[in-house]
């Protein structure tokens, strides 16, 4: 019976693995490019579906702007039980007579349907005037989302290649470490070379080995960092087939650009904000000016009643038509409120001249890191070269004897850290690019 219990239980475990595989084999693996992420990002981020909702709410508050220009419809009902009802009491001949306006105990029912056409209304018409350009605000701020979003996905794009070319560049460092220890320690054995040396190359291959981790727990979290704000998945899977290097010929067009601050989307909603608020500004002055309504109605009732059967009632109906004029005289909220919206619109106006002025700023510290990228990048680029030599050279002269460990040591880690200062370099002004495209307003 146990024999039976444990085959039971391996054939599961077989079987989940199997499952388990079979679920792996078919995660597919994802090509992603630049131009991919972003598009991902924009269509499946909820950045973005908030920003389109918002859109909707807006469009929506602009109908019902002019919707309440439209007539409206009321149908009221009311019963009414005379616990002791009014009298009125007239001389008449120096005798008083009192008239009652109906029976104690009694009933009264009463249907009305009343409908209401506005004629002028100017509060009105400024709500709609001021959901136009509330809608346009939050067209502009969607825009200003997406932009901010495409700068994110964008670095954190280049981010992932700045990962994985260095986590390239400490797993060639790592292997080369390995086969300078393989070889000397070959030599060693053939008692060529000093116990020292020895140590020199496995102290120099076991220091390397840390950095490789450290570099794949780089690449792991840069790509788990993409994938959140392109909106999938920790578990789908997706490769990036570029590297820094493809990027070197647009660093040697670089040239000094123009500052362009039209399309700004911080400057485009706070000059729409502004806007809004002198809409407001018109609207709060309409709380002086009069408005005008057209009502009819429409009433069916019947009085006195001092029992419940309907149908034994006595009905009668009326109906009226009324032009009501209102003209406001005096609410002191209504100085208040204009003093107000005046306050902020001049505290909207210093913001905009100051927020204009940091730009500028920003704008011109990137131009000058991509001016400064650009100028350093033939400097790394020839620091390669000159490391690769050097390693070349002192591989050479410590097989024939001429050379030290140290020697050999030192030129392998000079030529990992130009690599990976070559890396940074295009990586550094790839990101400058990317904000500047984000404070120019470029999509």
């Amino acid at each position: 019976m146990k024999m039976k219990m444990r085959l039971m239980t391996v054939v599961a475990l077989l079987t989940a693995f199997t499952l388990t595989a079979n679920a792996q084999e078919s995660t597919p693996t994802m090509h992603i490019t630049l131009e991919k992420a972003i598009e991902l990002a924009l269509s499946d981020n909820p950045t973005m579906k908030i920003a389109d909702k918002e859109i909707e709410l807006k469009e929506i508050a602009k109908t019902e702007a002019w919707q309440n220009l439209l007539p409206s419809a009321t149908l009221d009902g009311a019963i009414q039980y005379n616990v002791k009802v009014a009298s009125i009491k007239m001389e008449a001949m120096g005798q008083t007579q009192e008239i009652k306006m109906g029976k104690d105990g009694s009933n009264t029912w009463n249907a009305a349907l009343q409908v209401a056409i506005p004629l002028y209304a100017p509060a009105v018409y400024k709500a709609m005037s001021l959901s136009k350009s509330d809608l346009q605000l939050a067209v502009e701020k969607s825009r200003g989302s997406k932009i901010d979003l495409i700068n994110q996905v964008t670095k954190a794009y280049y981010q992932l290649m700045l990962a994985q070319d260095s986590y390239e560049v400490l797993n060639e460092n790592y292997n080369l470490a390995k086969a300078n220890f393989d070889i000397v320690n070959m030599m060693y054995e053939q008692g060529k070379v000093s116990e020292y040396d020895k140590i020199s190359a496995e102290v120099q291959k076991n220091n390397a080995w840390p950095s490789v981790v450290s570099g794949k727990n780089g690449v792991e979290l840069a790509q788990l960092q993409l994938k959140v704000l392109m909106g999938i998945t920790a578990d789908i899977k997706f490769v990036i087939a570029d590297n820094l290097k493809n990027y070197e010929d647009e660093m040697a067009k670089t040239a000094n650009q123009d500052i362009d601050l039209s399309n700004n989307s911080s400057l485009k909603q706070i000059d729409l904000q502004g806007e809004l608020l002198h809409k407001q500004r018109k609207m709060l002055k309409t709380s002086f000016q009069p408005t005008l309504a057209l009502v009819g109605s429409y009433q069916y009732q019947s009085i006195s009643n001092t029992n419940w059967n309907l149908s034994k009632y006595n009905w009668s109906d009326a109906a009226t038509i009324t032009l009501s004029l209102s003209i406001p005289l005096y609410k002191a909220a209504n100085f208040t409120s204009l003093k107000t919206n005046k306050i902020q619109q001049y505290q909207l106006a210093e913001t905009r001249i100051n927020t204009e002025r940091m730009l500028n700023m920003q704008a011109q510290s990137y131009i000058d890191n991509m001016t400064a990228s650009a100028e350093q990048l033939q400097s790394n680029k020839t620091a390669v070269e000159l490391a690769e030599k050097g390693l070349e050279i002192s591989q050479k002269r410590y097989d024939v004897g001429k050379g030290t460990i140290l020697e050999l040591t030192n030129s392998q880690v000079s030529l990992t850290n130009t690599r990976l200062s070559y890396n940074n370099t295009i990586y550094d002004y790839l990101v400058a690019k990317s904000d500047l495209n984000k404070v120019l307003g470029i999509e």
